[in-house]
């Protein structure tokens, strides 16, 4: 098959794009930046520079949309909201109309959403038929997942990755959390009783293929492993498997402090289970925290 892709550099993209090429589809990746993309990529990737210039989306097969701007790199003013927004809105917007203006659309197309979906939704046990509550990161998932709803039809099928906390070797949140247990300063955050959902790298990948080599999936999926854990018991994995402490508490207030709004990206958590995922028949090789961190660190 033909595939699109749109972040195709970040981290997802990186470890899904040699999967899809050893499995012998071609790639092509929208970017705006071609030099930088072409540097990180596989010689045989081929680069858009945008997708303006494109008319209609005949010729590709399926469309996987993983841009985005990261959401926890910068405090939430009101401008980066909107920026935040706007680089998942847009983008979705354009492909959705490319494929509406298409004679022969794509098959499928496989956008991204996130946990934060649920919003900070405590002890509750939440699976893709769970509404929302009604927060940002809520509000930024449901419209961006209503976007990508609307190129369904019988020859497009729309399926949404409401991904968490992805665990690989290098980048993601991981690189980040690693830092203070390095410096033997790790440990829980706030309450530490906030739920973290979370999935390998691996199975993150290994989940896409599986949406997109059965052509009856379609709508909500949770790409989250079956055992969500709380932050406390996180932390205490992490600092064994890093042979670190992991009892510096970092209070809630600090955190307010440095973060701001989006402080409740990790202050807040959502216990999310795959339930779609698994009631499909997709089997999970993570299950078990400590086993993915030692592989991951």
């Amino acid at each position: 098959m033909h595939l699109l892709i749109t972040g195709g550099t970040g981290l997802i993209g990186r470890h899904l794009i040699p999967r899809l090429l050893q499995l012998g589809h071609q790639v092509s990746v929208v970017t705006r930046d071609v030099a930088a993309a072409r540097e990180k990529l596989d010689a045989s990737v081929a680069l858009w520079s945008g997708i303006n210039q494109q008319t209609d989306l005949n010729g590709i097969d399926g469309v996987i949309n993983l841009a985005g701007e990261p959401i926890a790199d910068k405090r939430w003013t009101e401008q980066q909201k909107q920026r935040l927004c706007e680089s998942r809105w847009q983008i979705t917007e354009q492909l959705v109309s490319l494929i509406h203006a298409s004679s022969n659309p794509p098959q499928f197309l496989i956008s991204g959403s996130a946990t934060g979906f649920y919003g900070d939704t405590g002890d509750l046990v939440l699976t893709e038929e769970d509404p929302g509550h009604d927060e940002f990161t809520h509000a930024l998932c449901a419209r961006w997942e209503q976007l990508a709803l609307t190129a369904q039809s019988d020859r497009t099928r729309v399926c949404l990755m409401r991904t968490g906390v992805v665990l690989a070797k290098e980048g993601g949140a991981l690189s980040k959390m690693k830092l203070p247990f390095k410096l033997g300063v790790g440990g829980p955050i706030g309450s530490g009783k906030q739920y973290l959902p979370w999935i390998h790298i691996d199975d993150l990948v290994n989940a896409i293929l599986w949406l997109i080599d059965h052509a009856e999936l379609r709508g909500p999926f949770n790409m989250v492993a079956p055992y969500a854990v709380r932050n406390e018991q996180f932390a205490a994995t992490l600092g064994h498997v890093m042979h670190r402490p992991a009892f510096m508490r970092t209070p809630a207030s600090a955190i307010k402090l440095m973060m701001g709004e989006s402080a409740v990206l990790v202050l807040g958590g959502q216990h999310v289970l795959p339930k779609r995922l698994e009631e499909s028949g997709f089997g999970f090789r993570w299950y078990d925290l400590e086993e993915a961190l030692r592989d991951v660190v």
